[in-house]
């Protein structure tokens, strides 16, 4: 990790790799814990440091400290510091000297440490400890260092793709209780890939903690989950401010996919739907959508259908529809077509990850700018207050963002949503595409998308 490497090569560049290590500055929670210093008189400390930094036994995370007593502590790497050393600086570099090793129990980080990443700051203190139990370090373990994580409170959910090698089983389990400590957590849980399962199940295993039950506030939402058993999506955050701005007062939904509520609470708590059918088959899930319900007071304007949504006992009851699943919900398109009311229609809200190329990106008129540009909710939301828009229908209009490949997929998908209308209903339906909203980028060069698509039957339409 690059990080890394300059954190090293800015503090200590010509030192040995055992100088480099950072002791643990920060325990559960992120509380320094306790390091290793050795104590002598105020006359003799700059003797004791010119020693110290020539046997490469100073800790430079952490700043020097005048005690009580008037002596002063010079933190040191615990592993260096042999009887020996102790012995030289108190009968030749110091004769007469006090020299007496101690515990600092509340170490403060020098300016320096403090100037870390905590990404730095994990390869530190990891490579340290690796080194003190007798494992040389390498580039291949430093490139096995987590990329990115996911923090839910005291929690932290590590990706998929770090402490793969070989040589982290023989460290388990204390290595997990360094990785927390370094990174100011008490839990610890690696992501793996999502169950190929219908549920969608998260392959997460639990390093440290005894459960993996986590709190979430998010728009003022709070969510509770179990992140070994249900999926959390950060990514999503901007089609959760959108949804909570959507003018939904007096309507009801229908949620095929609810999962913990990501999309069922904003449009209740923010949006103010009048009633939301919500959707769901994992069976953890469930429990936490129910108790989610619960926590926001929303519950009573909610039925959970538990279950396979393809057998789901409903029809002509909503005016709005969420199919917030991907890679793609196109299994739910005739299920959201039955459950849209006959008479008045309504909107769908379709999530599907979809292929673009690069250098085919639509630009906005007048723009030079190769960069692509995809519009905040705020800015969405703020276009359409000072265009007077008050309601879906008056923002019929695609982002001037999207590209090619997304309307290409947009077009489609009206085609077939028409002639599903058809099918069900027995009678001619108008569909029309309102909007296209970026998500996020769900892996090179694939794009997860909204389409937002108003479907009324023809007589409404003239």
């Amino acid at each position: 990790m690059r990080g890394c490497a300059e954190a090293k090569q800015r503090e200590f560049r010509g030192r040995s790799r055992r100088e480099c290590g950072a002791s643990n500055m920060e325990g559960a929670g992120g509380k320094p814990t306790a390091v290793v210093a050795v104590v002598t008189e105020p006359r003799f400390t700059q003797r004791y440091r010119e020693y110290l930094e020539k046997h490469k036994l100073l800790d430079r995370q952490h700043r020097v400290k005048k005690l009580r007593d008037g002596t002063v502590a010079l933190p040191v790497l615990r592993e260096a510091l042999l009887e020996q050393h102790l012995r030289e600086l108190r009968n030749r570099v110091a004769p007469g000297s006090t020299c007496v090793p101690t515990q600092l129990l509340d170490p403060v980080p020098s300016k320096k440490a403090q100037s870390y990443s905590p990404a730095q700051r994990l390869c530190l203190e990891v490579s340290r400890w690796v080194e003190g139990r007798g494992v040389t370090w390498s580039a291949e373990l430093e490139a096995d260092l987590p990329r990115s994580w996911q923090r839910h409170g005291d929690l932290l959910l590590l990706s998929e793709d770090c402490f793969q090698a070989k040589q982290w089983r023989h460290l388990e389990p204390e290595l997990w209780e360094t990785v927390a400590s370094a990174l100011g957590a008490q839990r610890l849980a690696k992501r793996g890939r999502v169950s190929p399962d219908s549920t969608r199940t998260p392959a997460v295993s639990l390093l440290l903690g005894d459960h993996g039950w986590v709190e979430h506030v998010d728009n003022g939402i709070l969510y509770k989950f179990d992140v070994t058993q249900c999926m959390f999506s950060f990514g999503n955050i901007t089609e959760k401010l959108r949804v909570a701005s959507l003018p939904c007062a007096g309507e009801v939904l229908v949620d095929l996919y609810a999962g913990i509520g990501y999309f069922t609470l904003p449009f209740l708590v923010h949006a103010e739907a009048a009633f939301v059918h919500a959707c769901e088959w994992n069976p953890h899930a469930v429990v936490a959508l129910r108790n989610n319900l619960e926590l926001n007071g929303v519950a009573d304007r909610c039925q959970i259908h538990f279950g396979d949504n393809r057998k789901l006992k409903l029809s002509n009851v909503a005016d709005r529809v969420n199919l917030g699943l991907i890679p793609s919900s196109e299994e739910g398109w005739p299920v959201a077509c039955r459950v849209l009311k006959q008479d008045a229609g309504g909107i769908l809200h379709i999530h599907q990850n979809v292929e673009s190329f690069p250098g085919k990106t639509l630009q906005p008129p007048g723009s030079s700018e190769m960069e692509e540009h995809w519009p905040s909710p705020h800015q969405i939301i703020s276009n359409q207050l000072n265009n007077g828009a008050t309601s879906d229908s008056r923002r019929k209009t695609l982002s001037v963002a999207t590209k090619p490949e997304w309307q290409r997929w947009a077009k489609a998908a009206e085609t077939r949503i028409a002639t599903l209308l058809h099918q069900v209903h027995g009678k001619r339906w108008k569909t029309q595409i309102l909007h296209i909203q970026p998500v996020k980028s769900y892996a090179p060069h694939v794009d997860h998308v909204v389409l937002d698509l108003e479907c009324r039957p023809c007589h409404l339409v003239g």
